[in-house]
Protein backbone atom coordinates (compact mmCIF):
# COMPACT_ATOMS: atom_id res chain seq x y z
CA UNK A 1 0.00 0.00 0.00
CA UNK A 2 1.38 3.59 -0.97
CA UNK A 3 -1.00 5.53 1.49
CA UNK A 4 -1.09 5.80 5.40
CA UNK A 5 -3.91 4.82 7.81
CA UNK A 6 -3.66 8.24 9.37
CA UNK A 7 -3.81 10.02 6.04
CA UNK A 8 -6.78 8.31 5.43
CA UNK A 9 -8.13 8.75 9.03
CA UNK A 10 -7.53 12.40 8.72
CA UNK A 11 -8.88 12.93 5.17
CA UNK A 12 -12.25 11.52 6.66
CA UNK A 13 -12.28 14.32 9.34
CA UNK A 14 -11.89 17.38 6.60
CA UNK A 15 -16.00 16.75 5.49
CA UNK A 16 -16.80 17.54 9.06
CA UNK A 17 -14.53 19.98 9.86
CA UNK A 18 -15.30 22.04 6.54
CA UNK A 19 -18.94 21.46 6.65
CA UNK A 20 -19.13 22.86 10.20
CA UNK A 21 -17.17 25.82 8.64
CA UNK A 22 -18.58 26.47 5.13
CA UNK A 23 -21.94 25.67 6.07
CA UNK A 24 -22.84 27.93 9.10
CA UNK A 25 -24.97 30.63 8.43
CA UNK A 26 -22.36 33.33 8.58
CA UNK A 27 -20.34 31.55 5.57
CA UNK A 28 -22.59 29.65 3.16
CA UNK A 29 -25.69 28.87 5.89
CA UNK A 30 -28.27 31.21 5.05
CA UNK A 31 -27.44 31.11 1.32
CA UNK A 32 -28.12 27.26 1.31
CA UNK A 33 -31.10 27.20 3.53
CA UNK A 34 -33.04 29.05 1.31
CA UNK A 35 -31.73 27.32 -2.27
CA UNK A 36 -32.91 23.79 -0.21
CA UNK A 37 -36.16 25.97 1.24
CA UNK A 38 -35.27 25.04 4.52
CA UNK A 39 -35.32 27.01 8.01
CA UNK A 40 -33.73 26.31 11.14
CA UNK A 41 -36.56 24.74 12.77
CA UNK A 42 -36.55 22.17 10.36
CA UNK A 43 -32.74 21.23 10.18
CA UNK A 44 -33.35 21.20 14.43
CA UNK A 45 -35.68 18.49 13.81
CA UNK A 46 -33.08 16.24 12.15
CA UNK A 47 -31.68 13.23 13.92
CA UNK A 48 -28.30 14.52 14.18
CA UNK A 49 -26.85 11.06 15.31
CA UNK A 50 -28.17 9.68 11.73
CA UNK A 51 -26.89 12.84 10.29
CA UNK A 52 -23.27 12.66 11.89
CA UNK A 53 -23.43 9.28 11.91
CA UNK A 54 -23.55 8.34 8.13
CA UNK A 55 -21.53 11.40 7.56
CA UNK A 56 -18.50 10.05 9.16
CA UNK A 57 -19.00 6.64 7.23
CA UNK A 58 -18.99 8.19 4.00
CA UNK A 59 -16.17 10.00 4.48
CA UNK A 60 -14.48 7.18 5.54
CA UNK A 61 -15.16 5.51 2.06
CA UNK A 62 -14.62 8.56 0.56
CA UNK A 63 -10.93 8.76 2.34
CA UNK A 64 -10.30 5.33 1.43
CA UNK A 65 -10.76 5.94 -2.38
CA UNK A 66 -8.44 8.86 -2.71
CA UNK A 67 -5.29 6.81 -2.67
CA UNK A 68 -6.52 5.67 -5.77
CA UNK A 69 -7.05 9.51 -6.99
CA UNK A 70 -4.21 11.16 -5.97
CA UNK A 71 -1.11 8.56 -6.15
CA UNK A 72 0.22 7.33 -8.60
CA UNK A 73 1.81 4.90 -7.15
CA UNK A 74 -1.31 2.64 -6.25
CA UNK A 75 -1.48 1.41 -9.63
CA UNK A 76 1.67 0.07 -9.91
CA UNK A 77 0.87 -2.64 -7.66
CA UNK A 78 -1.98 -3.70 -9.50
CA UNK A 79 0.60 -5.27 -12.24
CA UNK A 80 1.55 -7.81 -10.34
CA UNK A 81 -1.67 -9.32 -8.49
CA UNK A 82 -3.01 -12.70 -9.69
CA UNK A 83 -1.20 -16.17 -10.44
CA UNK A 84 0.70 -14.95 -13.76
CA UNK A 85 1.93 -11.85 -12.72
CA UNK A 86 2.61 -12.57 -9.08
CA UNK A 87 5.93 -14.28 -9.71
CA UNK A 88 8.37 -13.26 -7.18
CA UNK A 89 10.82 -11.39 -10.24
CA UNK A 90 7.97 -9.17 -10.93
CA UNK A 91 7.63 -8.77 -7.28
CA UNK A 92 11.38 -7.35 -6.85
CA UNK A 93 11.13 -5.54 -10.36
CA UNK A 94 7.94 -3.43 -8.71
CA UNK A 95 9.85 -3.13 -5.36
CA UNK A 96 12.77 -1.63 -6.88
CA UNK A 97 10.16 0.60 -9.03
CA UNK A 98 8.93 1.67 -5.83
CA UNK A 99 12.27 2.65 -3.85
CA UNK A 100 13.48 4.52 -7.08
CA UNK A 101 9.81 6.19 -8.35
CA UNK A 102 7.59 6.39 -4.80
CA UNK A 103 7.80 9.55 -3.80
CA UNK A 104 7.75 10.85 -7.05
CA UNK A 105 4.34 13.35 -7.01
CA UNK A 106 3.92 12.93 -3.35
CA UNK A 107 3.29 16.50 -2.54
CA UNK A 108 0.20 18.49 -1.30
CA UNK A 109 0.42 20.59 -4.04
CA UNK A 110 0.16 17.56 -6.08
CA UNK A 111 -2.67 16.00 -4.27
CA UNK A 112 -4.83 19.33 -3.88
CA UNK A 113 -4.69 19.47 -7.97
CA UNK A 114 -6.38 15.60 -8.39
CA UNK A 115 -8.50 16.63 -5.66
CA UNK A 116 -10.10 19.83 -7.41
CA UNK A 117 -9.72 17.76 -10.79
CA UNK A 118 -11.83 14.96 -9.11
CA UNK A 119 -14.47 17.81 -8.23
CA UNK A 120 -14.44 19.10 -11.68
CA UNK A 121 -14.47 16.12 -13.34
CA UNK A 122 -16.85 13.69 -11.29
CA UNK A 123 -18.09 15.61 -8.08
CA UNK A 124 -19.96 18.84 -10.61
CA UNK A 125 -21.44 16.67 -13.31
CA UNK A 126 -23.05 13.74 -10.98
CA UNK A 127 -24.30 16.97 -8.39
CA UNK A 128 -24.88 18.87 -11.56
CA UNK A 129 -27.10 16.14 -12.94
CA UNK A 130 -29.08 15.32 -10.11
CA UNK A 131 -29.97 19.02 -8.92
CA UNK A 132 -30.51 20.00 -12.72
CA UNK A 133 -33.62 16.88 -12.81
CA UNK A 134 -34.28 17.87 -9.21
CA UNK A 135 -35.58 21.36 -10.53
CA UNK A 136 -32.84 22.91 -8.08
CA UNK A 137 -30.72 26.24 -9.18
CA UNK A 138 -27.51 27.03 -10.13
CA UNK A 139 -26.73 28.87 -7.08
CA UNK A 140 -27.91 25.38 -5.07
CA UNK A 141 -25.35 23.63 -7.58
CA UNK A 142 -22.34 25.98 -6.71
CA UNK A 143 -22.51 26.43 -3.32
CA UNK A 144 -22.41 22.33 -2.98
CA UNK A 145 -19.82 21.79 -5.29
CA UNK A 146 -17.95 24.41 -3.83
CA UNK A 147 -18.09 22.84 -0.54
CA UNK A 148 -16.68 19.70 -1.99
CA UNK A 149 -14.03 21.38 -4.03
CA UNK A 150 -12.96 22.77 -1.02
CA UNK A 151 -12.87 19.57 0.62
CA UNK A 152 -11.49 17.20 -2.29
CA UNK A 153 -8.84 19.40 -2.63
CA UNK A 154 -7.87 19.20 1.00
CA UNK A 155 -8.83 15.34 0.92
CA UNK A 156 -6.42 14.87 -1.75
CA UNK A 157 -3.30 17.19 -0.40
CA UNK A 158 -3.62 14.88 2.78
CA UNK A 159 -3.32 11.83 1.20
CA UNK A 160 -0.93 12.23 -1.26
CA UNK A 161 1.48 14.10 1.11
CA UNK A 162 1.55 11.09 3.95
CA UNK A 163 3.98 8.46 2.87
CA UNK A 164 4.27 4.88 4.26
Amino acid sequence: MQFTWLAVILAALVPLVVGMIYYNPKVMGNMWMKETGLSEDELKKANMAKVFGFTTLFSVMLAMAFPTIVIHQQHVLSLIQGDTYGTAAAKTDVENFIKTYGDNFRTLKHGALHGFLFTLFVILPVFGINALFERKSFKYIFIHVGYWAIVCTLMGAIVCYFKP
